[in-house]
Order: structure tokens, then sequence, then C-alpha cells
């Protein structure tokens, strides 16, 4: 083991006996502070060596605490977003709901509206509950069938226009062929000029007009209508609008028609429970009421002027034979 040299033995016992003399001076002298107390300068010496050490450790411990309640204050800002997005899109969904119920009341009254002004005619409302996966069939089937009187080649429109007829009718369903069916078809005729033509489909959103002379005048946005003649629809029930009109090779016209139902859009569709010829009011162009009120009130004169007129030539004596009993 290496001694320590004299010499240097003789500096760090004199410096041990400094510093334990400065300790016991330290611990004697007596200092006053600000509050008048009085504390030894060891003491003072100590809290001042110590203090900065204090200070750090609560710095950090400060610096900890605030970051656990952060986190936690983050966690319960997270959770209380998730709940909060969980809620928005539950309320969407309910809008949501909301409309569609909100545009389903809007149709059925339409439907409601239109059977109710063809009082006479007889029919019956049906939902759509599927259509056909084919592209190359426009098909759709409905939820009523033969228990509900529906039967074959019926016709199947909504109060904006002709949708197609039935193809085939089962116990509770029905399948009805859509206008725009490659095989589907409607007797037709231009409402203004009154120019008659089969129209039908070609597995496209426009239906074709087929057998309209080169010769004839046509103009885009004139209606076309039902003409009656294939005796499953009446006649004047809309059809659709001309949206194209072009020369066609000899004879006839390239005429191309708009439906008046949206077909791709089918909810709810009505059924004319009849195979015969029958005939249906026009629906009035107005919503408050006034033609309907005009059309029911209008006819009644002209009814009891006939009649009136029928009673008169009922009294009248018989010229040719004044015997004949009256």
């Amino acid at each position: 083991m290496v001694g320590i040299p004299s010499r240097h033995r003789s500096l760090l016992l004199l410096t041990i006996v400094v510093v334990v003399q400065v300790l016991m001076l330290a611990v004697q002298i007596q200092r006053t502070d600000k509050e008048g107390e009085k504390n030894s300068l060891m003491r003072s010496w100590s809290v001042g060596l110590i203090s900065p050490f204090e200070r750090a450790g609560a710095w950090g411990v400060g610096k900890v605490r605030g970051t656990w309640r952060h986190y936690f204050a983050l966690s319960d800002t997270s959770r209380e977003n998730e709940r909060l997005k969980q809620e928005n899109d539950s309320l969407k969904l309910e809008i949501t709901q909301l409309r569609g119920k909100a545009t389903e009341a809007d149709r059925l009254a339409h439907l409601l509206n239109f059977k109710q002004s063809q009082e006479k005619v007889p029919m019956i409302g049906a939902r759509v509950i599927g259509a056909s996966p084919d592209s190359n069939s426009q098909v759709i089937f409905l939820d009523r069938g033969q228990r509900d009187g529906i039967k074959k080649n019926m016709g199947v429109i909504t109060p904006d226009g002709v949708v197609g007829k039935v193809i085939e009718s089962f116990s509770s369903t029905a399948q009805v062929l859509l206008l725009t069916d490659r095989d589907s078809g409607v007797g037709a005729m231009i409402e203004e000029s009154r120019l008659q033509s089969p129209v039908g489909g070609n597995g496209e959103p426009l239906l074709n007009m087929k057998y309209i002379s080169n010769d004839d005048e046509v103009k885009v946005g004139e209606h076309v209508v039902t003409s009656g003649m294939d005796r499953i629809f009446p006649r004047d029930l809309p059809v659709g609008i001309i949206s194209e009109v072009k020369q066609g090779p000899p004879p006839f016209k390239f005429i191309r028609v708009r439906p008046s139902a949206q077909l791709e859009k089918l909810e709810e569709v009505i059924v004319l429970l009849t195979t015969s010829p029958i005939m249906m009011k026009k629906a009035p162009e107005d919503t408050d009421g006034t033609n309907s009120a005009a059309k029911s009130s209008g006819p009644a004169p002209k009814d009891a002027a006939a009649k009136s007129a029928t009673g008169k030539r009922a009294q009248e004596p018989d010229a040719k034979n004044p015997d004949k009993p009256q």
C-alpha cells in the first residue's frame, strides 16, 4: 500500500482542522433574518446548499404530476370525443331515416290523392320488393299477387305515368315488365297532334317511338300519352316527353322518349285491376283542388240539361201517333 507523503499528510491534516474550525464557528455564529429570528450560520449554509436540490426536485415532481394529469385529461377528452362522435353518427342516421320516412309519406300521399281522383277505376297500390338481377331484363317484383286480384297483362302505373304490365302473377307476388324492357311496349300517341305509334323499350333509360312518318311534324318537348289501342292502358295516361327527333331510314322518324314515370326509382306503384277498356279522369295540373272541383262540378249542368231535355221529349205528344199513351 502506497503511503501518503509527510508533506501532503500535514497539508491534509491542516485542511481538516480548518474545516472543522469553520464548521464550529458556523454553528456558534448567529444571524438574524428579515423576520427577526436568529439562525445559525451553519443552518443558513445548509439551507442554501439544499435549496437548489429541493427546487429541482419540486420542479421535477411538478412536471411529472402535470404530465400525469395532462395524460388523464387527454384520455378523458379522447373518450368524450369518441362518445360525441358516436352520438353524432347516431343523430345523422336518425335524420336520414326521418327524411326517408318524410319522402315516403309524400309519395304515399301522392298515390292516395291519385286513387281518390280515380275512385271509379279498380286499382290497388303495391310496393316494389325486388328487381331482376339480369341486366338485359327490366323486371320488378311487387308485394301483391293473385290473392289481391292481380292478373297477367294488367297495367301498372304511378301518378306520374305508365310503368309497365304484369307478366306473371303468383299468390302473394307479381312480376312486372317495365316499359324500358326490349320486349315491352304500349300503344301511344303524341298528345298535341294525336299521331299514333307504339312506344317500346330497348334496355336503355329512353324509349323509342317507332312508326311516325318522316313527313309528320314532331317537336322535342311534346308529350306522349297512351292511345288505349293496346287494351291494357286507358287513353291519355302520361307515357313520356319527346327528347330527340331525327329523320330516320325511310319512311319513319327516329324518335326518343323520356319516360314520365321514374322507372329507376320505383318504390310504390298502382296496378289497374282490370283488363277491360276503362276511362280515367285526366289528372289536374294544379294542387289546390280547383281543377278537381271544376271537373266534378262541371258536368252536372250538362247532365241536368240532358235530363230536362229528355223529360220534355217524353212529355211531348207523338205527332205521328197522337193516340199513343204518354
